[in-house]
């Protein structure tokens, strides 16, 4: 994508330079959202302003948004084709292989522990049960996961924590 940006707004429209482009990069990658919506804003902001910003990045997000709208008035006839449904069960799968292989990705360099297994293992029955048992959205999957992880980390946790130091302190 990054050549293609700069080829488009450097070499053909000559908007900015490639100065420019390096901040454009360092904002992407530490601000949330894609490139292409940082790169809108921030050469909309240089060469028109707060306006020309504002402009910038609704001029690429509404088409998109536009048509996915459309699309998904059509959503439930398409998914009723057998095919379609087929493919998405298997895209499925392998979203749920992606998920843990990030796991076990990022549970790699950590020090080993019980919780650290724990966590890992209910990571993956939760990715298997969400794919093959029940069929709810995985945006509840990453609510469970925040009340979980606001209960152990936010309560238990440290209540353990103090336990331990007061019965070393005796």
């Amino acid at each position: 994508m990054l050549p293609l940006i700069h080829k488009e707004i450097i070499e053909k429209e000559n908007w900015i330079n490639d100065e420019d482009m390096l901040n454009i990069i360092a904002i992407a990658e530490s601000t949330p959202g894609p490139i292409s919506v940082n790169t809108a804003t921030f050469v909309g902001y240089k060469v028109g302003g707060v306006l020309g910003a504002t402009v910038a990045t609704l001029g690429l997000i509404i088409p998109s948004l536009v048509i996915i709208f459309i699309i998904s008035l059509f959503f439930d006839e398409f998914l009723k084709n057998e095919y379609v449904a087929k493919a998405f069960k298997g895209i499925m799968g392998a979203v749920t292989v992606l998920i843990i292989n990030a796991a076990f990705k990022l549970a790699k360099p950590l020090k080993k522990s019980g919780n650290i297994i724990f966590n890992l293992i209910v990571v993956i029955i939760a990715a298997l049960v969400s794919l093959f048992v029940v069929n709810f959205s995985s945006i509840y999957l990453i609510i469970i996961g925040a009340v979980i992880g606001i209960l152990y980390f936010g309560l238990l946790l440290p209540h353990f924590k103090n336990k331990k130091v007061k019965e070393e302190s005796k």
